[in-house]
């Protein structure tokens, strides 16, 4: 690695602290390629010190007066953004001399405003679906999705996906190697790709203790089994009588139920990012073939493997 690629993250007034968190991927990224792979800077409409939402200020640079950037990432608070029309006019010129844009959650808000996203596809926060398909009608939103690419136009949901999205864009610049121990650095629990849905099965569980979330993690982690209340019973380290009544009352649902909601989203996420035949994404999720995944699938979200491959559109080229 020879190019330093410089990054600019845009801030709007009572941006949330969470939008500065993009920033790290990039700079582990530095300290794991032994060099400055990228120069990362904070913007504002017109520098100086940026008010967050919750009070602190952070000094930022100007954004018309910056050299180019090859990447501009665009983070706001957590309502939406106000965007004035002087504020678009310097974000699309700034946007037009980079390689490429990212609108980090509500930050997708502005880069529509600046007429960035029209006629493309993005994705913002679930919770603000209906207000940006209400106030962008010519921009295609794909809710189900942590982050959306689309030419130079990236977007991300939730402030945490933005992580993703970095570790995606670094992965594009300088390799897997490299994105993976990013990954590893930044102790993220798995990288996710950027068409995997918003809400997520293990978050719903939303076990309490230790003893549950491991089962969790362990079933999630070996879908080929056959993970009966048996088995998960042993890694619990308790009776199949105790764990059941245990798993019920930390998740609400049963294990064997549970064991299918991660089985369907395992296998969801294969036929969405991959290209395996659906009697191997079966196999692969823990089906006993795709008979039984069809059914699930019918049963949970009232449509077959094959519609969601194919509403899923070509595979994104890196």
């Amino acid at each position: 690695m020879t190019m330093t690629r410089r990054v600019g993250l845009v801030i709007c007034p009572d941006f949330d602290f969470m939008g500065l968190a993009v920033t790290s991927p990039f700079m582990v990224a530095n300290r794991y390629a032994g060099e400055a792979a990228y120069d990362v800077h904070v913007l504002s409409e017109r520098g100086g010190p940026i008010r967050a939402g919750l009070g602190v200020e952070v000094t930022s640079e100007p954004l018309a007066d910056s050299p180019p950037f090859d990447t501009l990432l665009v983070a706001a608070g957590i309502t939406i953004p106000q965007t004035s029309p002087d504020f678009a006019a310097r974000l699309r010129a700034a946007a037009g001399a980079a390689r490429r844009v990212a609108g980090l959650c509500l930050g997708a808000f502005t880069l529509a405003d600046a007429g960035l996203l029209d006629g493309r596809r993005a994705t913002t926060h679930w919770h603000f679906a209906p207000q940006f398909r209400a106030r962008y009608p010519a921009c295609h939103l794909d809710i189900d999705k942590i982050y959306v690419v689309d030419g130079p136009f990236w977007t991300s949901a939730g402030m945490s996906a933005a992580i993703d999205l970095a570790v995606a864009m670094i992965e594009r610049d300088h390799g897997r190697d490299l994105a993976h121990k990013v990954a590893r650095g930044l102790v993220m629990e798995r990288r996710r790709a950027g068409g995997q849905a918003q809400h997520s099965a293990f978050l719903e569980f939303d076990a309490r203790t230790d003893r549950i979330q491991a089962v969790l993690a362990y079933a999630r982690r070996n879908l080929r089994l056959p993970l009966t209340t048996e088995a998960l019973a042993a890694v619990a380290c308790l009776s199949p009588r105790q764990f059941t009544r245990l798993f019920r009352a930390e998740t609400g649902t049963s294990p064997a139920k549970a064991v299918e909601t991660l089985r369907l989203e395992a296998a969801r996420l294969m036929l969405e990012q991959s290209r395996l035949p659906i009697e191997e994404v079966a196999q692969e999720a823990g089906f006993a073939n795709r008979e039984r995944m069809r059914r699930s699938f019918l049963r949970a979200h009232g449509e077959v493997p094959r519609r969601i491959r194919n509403g899923a559109g070509p595979l994104a080229v890196p």
